[in-house]
């Protein structure tokens, strides 16, 4: 089998496929949920605590000279990505524990016994035994 031929049925098999919708699924995802923290819950919080933004805290090790630029620990930085992290991660927490109280809601309603209708011999001897209980009051 040729290279070609075998890279072929590689490519096409259902794992291969499904797992590429999977990362196109999740990089648009990303994107959401980045907007999503980004456009509205970041703002939200940054009115909520005063407008802090950690991005602007530094040490300078050393100072800017002429054309070098100072070398410096962006700690606030590191703090907003941080930052950033828990409130995309608290995001996702919220959006799956949605999802997967609508999936065990959907399962229940499933789920729910249903008693089937009684076939035409359980209901011949339901009568007899209505009618044998009324004969023996009598």
């Amino acid at each position: 089998m040729s290279i070609l031929k075998e890279f072929k049925a590689f490519a096409v098999k259902g794992n291969v496929v499904d797992m590429a919708v999977g990362i196109i699924i999740g990089a648009a995802f990303g994107k959401i949920v980045s907007s999503f923290v980004g456009d509205i819950i970041t703002p939200a919080l940054g009115m909520l605590i005063g407008g802090v933004d950690f991005t602007d805290l530094v040490i300078t090790l050393k100072a800017a000279e002429g054309d070098i630029p100072a070398v410096v620990i962006a700690y606030g930085s590191f703090i907003q990505t941080i930052l950033d992290f828990v409130i995309i991660a608290f995001a996702i927490f919220m959006g799956i524990k949605g999802i997967n109280r609508l999936k065990r809601e959907e399962a229940a309603a499933e789920e729910a016994p249903t008693t089937p209708e009684p076939s035409k011999e359980e209901v011949l001897l339901s009568e007899i035994r209505d009618l044998l209980k009324q004969q023996s009051k009598s």
